[in-house]
């Protein structure tokens, strides 16, 4: 069986009346995100990614916000024919949770658009830019002396990103730049200095290094076109006569990748990999066929391909992605191969939930999202049975489920390819996430056998961390301000840049915040940020992972400002909640802890404490505190 990723097949086929209900969403009053997700969620081409875009701008002309699509503006500036793509974005943006706003430069106006303070780009203000060149718009030379074009195509692209920040204020992606298939040395092409090849691998290092050291994204468009094949990605047909920087067949395939890196720096990537079992991490059914039956392992063609299932999800497991079981199963039995089978790789300290009976999926899987405190968006279920694959969209159409193929020895590239953990930054307490979520559902089984919630959280010797932001932290610091969604009061997004000018700044309180206890630590689980203005503390950002909620973090993170304001001279804390889709749970947030209503429309509430009257209430904590603070 031939795996064509340009094809995206790990998407459902489009309904046959597609068309029909894109001009059902044109026709409603009440045009809705979910709708829209549903339809972008197939594998459209490039017309039927065109259709489905216009439908969006249409609706978000009716609406402005279309729930729970979280929106992104986006700056196009491209050395090619960007309008032959562009009119997709809107559609694939959405397949990943993003109502995307496009703002695109005229054709190949990429260093007047950067450099000009004034130009549409930098006037726009966008989230982010993307700078869409490909080896065409840089100076790369054939036979050019050792390093002199690669350091020249970089100082190019440092220079058109320093106008950008100048100009636009936001981060860029960069694209790394695809090699075209026409070698100028043969087999040494790669080796010699002066030719296209090894211009362009250099380039593509020093573009990373520089991404990494701004803070800023990259889409790796080179790793694309490797894997769909060089001679597949560009066509000099359509390059000499459109100016099109890839075959427009790579249209979907080029959009999805660009769109799931937009919806991962709003927080919208997975981040837990629920596994079915029979048929999909062994071969064979467990309760009919027994250990000695089932499939896996090294010297059998079958079995390897199951193997190689589990060794994805351990390598994603290793980087941070929580894995969960959820299985038509008695679950002694669906637990036996973890425990006995020579061959398993994955074993039951590995799973952090493990739901094996006989409910259904979706109930179960809700079980799961529940157990971690999660949202069910965050969760990808592997299943090898379509009528079960089809039965939890139906129930859980928030639930990403991968379509598989016929061949089991397919399913690891399916899933690894789908983008469905895309990550923007990686650090250690992101390799360590699995780890967290697995201490977590500890302490919630700890939790039901305790007596009372005091007797719960006293059990936990909890000691709660505050320390002002600094370089080690501002990495992740930066990530969790631009992807948490649920406990956020303001969902203010800021660049990495902007946070360290504020964690420097004197007008700015800024607290990173971790939690300890006896299962270990959660890492940073707080960020606040106040603005010091005459008496008061304004708390312009203030966001918690939701993994800590009823732990009395809340009303830690309020004692903490009060002692830090009273040590300024300040009188009043002032927050304010701005509503969006998925922020409704902090709707009375102020309210709970004793602030009083200030004023301000339903859709913007302002809150204040007067902290005089404050008296701080017995928190089953230990308060650790850098001197900083």
């Amino acid at each position: 069986m031939t795996f064509r990723l340009e094809e995206l097949p790990w998407l459902e086929a489009p309904p046959a009346d597609f068309r029909s209900l894109c001009n059902a969403l044109d026709a409603s009053d009440e045009p809705t995100g979910a709708e829209i997700a549903a339809l972008a969620g197939k594998r459209l081409g490039t017309d039927q990614l065109t259709r489905l875009s216009k439908s969006i701008d249409r609706a978000r002309a009716k609406k402005g916000k279309l729930a729970p699509l979280a929106g992104f503006h986006l700056a196009l500036l491209g050395n090619g024919t960007t309008c032959l793509f562009a009119p997709t974005m809107a559609a694939a943006a959405a397949r990943h949770g993003v109502l995307l706003q496009l703002t695109q430069a005229d054709y190949d106006q990429v260093v007047q658009e950067a450099l000009d303070p004034s130009s549409q780009i930098n006037s726009c203000k966008p989230d982010a830019v993307l700078l869409a060149l490909d080896y065409h718009g840089l100076p790369f030379t054939q036979g050019s002396s050792s390093g002199h074009a690669n350091q020249s195509a970089l100082e190019y692209v440092a220079m058109i990103r320093e106008g950008l920040e100048r100009g636009a204020g936001a981060p860029v992606i960069f694209q790394t730049v695809s090699c075209p298939p026409q070698p100028l040395f043969g087999e040494l092409d790669s080796l010699v200095p002066t030719s296209l090849r090894r211009q362009i691998q250099d380039f593509n290092a020093g573009l990373r290094e520089l991404a990494a050291k701004r803070g800023d994204y990259i889409v790796d468009v080179a790793a694309l076109a490797e894997a769909i094949g060089s001679q597949n990605w560009h066509d000099p047909v359509q390059w000499n006569l459109y100016k099109l920087p890839f075959a427009q067949t790579m249209v979907p395939i080029y959009v999805d990748h660009v769109a799931r890196l937009v919806g991962a720096i709003r927080g919208n990537a997975r981040k837990c990999l629920v596994l079915d079992l029979d048929n999909t991490v062994w071969g064979g059914v467990i309760g009919d066929d027994g250990l000695e039956g089932i499939v896996i392992g090294q010297g059998d063609g079958v079995g390897e391909a199951y193997t190689e299932v589990q060794q994805a999800a351990l390598a994603l497991r290793e980087r941070g992605i929580i894995l969960a079981v959820c299985s038509k199963n008695t679950d002694e039995v669906a637990r036996q191969p973890f425990r006995e089978h020579p061959e398993m790789l994955l074993k039951l300290d590995h799973i952090a939930v493990f739901q094996a009976n006989w409910s259904d999926k979706a109930t179960n899987i809700e079980a799961i999202a529940k157990t971690l405190n999660i949202g069910l968006d965050s969760l990808v279920l592997l299943d090898d049975n379509p009528i079960e694959r089809s039965q939890v969209r139906k129930a859980l159409p928030m639930v990403a489920v991968p379509e598989l193929p016929a061949d089991p020895s397919l399913y690891a590239r399916t899933l690894l390819n789908a983008g469905y953990f895309e990550a923007v930054t990686f650090s250690e307490e992101d390799r360590q996430r699995a780890a967290l979520y697995q201490a977590n559902a500890q302490r919630a089984e700890l939790s039901s056998k305790s007596r009372d919630m005091g007797e719960f959280l006293a059990s936990l010797e909890m000691k709660i961390e505050f320390a002002p932001f600094d370089a080690i932290g501002i990495g992740r610091i930066t990530q969790l301000i631009n992807k948490t969604n649920q406990f956020n009061l303001t969902t203010r997004r800021y660049t990495r840049s902007e946070v360290e000018n504020m964690s420097t700044s004197s007008d700015f309180v800024t607290f990173q915040i971790r939690l300890l206890d006896r299962f270990g630590d959660n890492g940073i689980i707080s960020i606040v940020i106040a603005r010091h203005k005459d008496a008061s503390y304004e708390i312009d950002t203030w966001l918690m992972s939701c993994r800590v909620l009823g732990r009395r973090v809340e009303e830690a993170v309020i004692a903490e400002l009060v002692r830090h304001a009273r040590a300024n001279g300040v009188n009043i804390l002032e927050g304010k909640y701005i509503p969006t889709a998925k922020n409704t749970l902090v709707r009375d947030h102020y309210h709970k802890l004793g602030f009083a209503r200030a004023g301000g429309a339903d859709d913007d509430q302002i809150w204040r404490l007067d902290i005089s009257g404050y008296e701080e209430p017995s928190l089953p904590f230990e308060f650790l505190r850098n001197d900083k603070a």
